[in-house]
């Protein structure tokens, strides 16, 4: 049932400019992942980048020097370690390997919507009408991109890479649920340091590729990695886990619906993939929705008291 809220929040700018960059950053690592994807097997590229994201987080957490985090809150650090730094990214990476970037982000923008979901069930956002309409509104907008990708429009999709696009979006959906309790009381910087090591400790059985991939990598397949381990991991996890310990896990999960629509311009700039009608309009309906989702629901109005 879906529930409006009688009390509206007020804006929170310092939130939607770290939103903004993440959503921006992770659009850029599509191309990125596309970059290098000829000279990395799925998880070598995923130990890479977490190895140079956990330097870099490393570095910030001396320099912040924040609260180590204690009990439960390890748990649930451990836990989105493990399925959004480490399986997520494997499972991406993997299925870029077999589907064009418009039919993975379709997939893969499944996740919003069970965000949204769990969220509204397991930790009490409930479902207000603007995010549910902007949602469903924004991921026709992704359905709109996708139906001019490649694999769609070619009447080809393969399946193995669709379901490897779905499991990361199961991934990066339980990655949020668990990420949200922790940030109540762990500063972003260190949730997402501990997060991304714990998720590079786990993919450490890939070493051994990534040794022989980098022997033989081109200096800028070796430069993808680096950028994929600064940008879109240390600066937009961290970016998302401030944002997250500032809004509902539902409401800035639908900000993400704008990747694949960011992806495609980024894409024309860097890979001179000109954009089709239906990336074009998609793009425009995934905006239209994301601002669907921002709007206020109205206060319920008590009827005034009968003299």
């Amino acid at each position: 049932m879906i529930q409006q809220s009688t009390v509206p929040r007020t804006f929170d700018r310092a939130a939607a400019i770290a939103a903004s960059i993440t959503v921006l950053l992770w659009a850029s690592a599509f191309v990125g992942i596309r970059l290098v994807a000829d000279s990395f097997s799925p998880g070598a590229l995923t130990l890479g980048r977490l190895l140079v994201g956990s330097v870099v987080l490393a570095i910030l957490v001396l320099i912040r020097r924040p609260a180590f985090p204690r009990g439960r809150d390890l748990l649930f650090i451990a836990a989105y370690g493990v399925l959004w730094f480490a399986g997520y990214n494997t499972a991406l990476n993997a299925a870029e390997q077999l589907l064009d970037a418009g039919t993975t982000a379709v997939v893969v923008n499944v996740g919003p919507i069970l965000i949204a979901i769990l969220s509204g069930i397991f930790l009490s956002e409930g479902f207000p009408r603007p995010l549910v309409i902007g949602s469903i509104v924004a991921f026709g907008g992704v359905v709109v991109i996708a139906l001019g990708s490649g694999s769609f429009a070619g009447g080809s999709v393969d399946l193995g890479g669709v379901l490897l696009a779905l499991l990361a979006a199961v991934l990066y959906a339980l990655g949020v649920l668990f990420q949200k309790p922790a940030l109540k009381r762990v500063d972003p910087v260190m949730a997402t340091a501990l997060g991304c090591g714990i998720g590079a400790v786990v993919s450490l059985p890939f070493a051994p590729a990534l040794i022989g991939e980098l022997a033989v990598a081109e200096p800028g397949a070796a430069a993808g990695i680096l950028y994929l381990g600064i940008f879109p991991t240390a600066i937009a996890f961290t970016t998302w886990a401030f944002a997250l310990g500032r809004m509902d896990a539902g409401k800035l999960s639908a900000t993400t619906y704008l990747v694949p629509a960011i992806a495609i311009i980024l894409a024309w700039i860097v890979l001179s993939e000109l954009p089709t009608v239906f990336g074009l309009v998609g793009g425009a309906i995934c905006l239209l929705g994301v601002a669907l989702t921002r709007r206020r629901p109205r206060p319920s109005v008590a009827p005034a008291d009968l003299p």
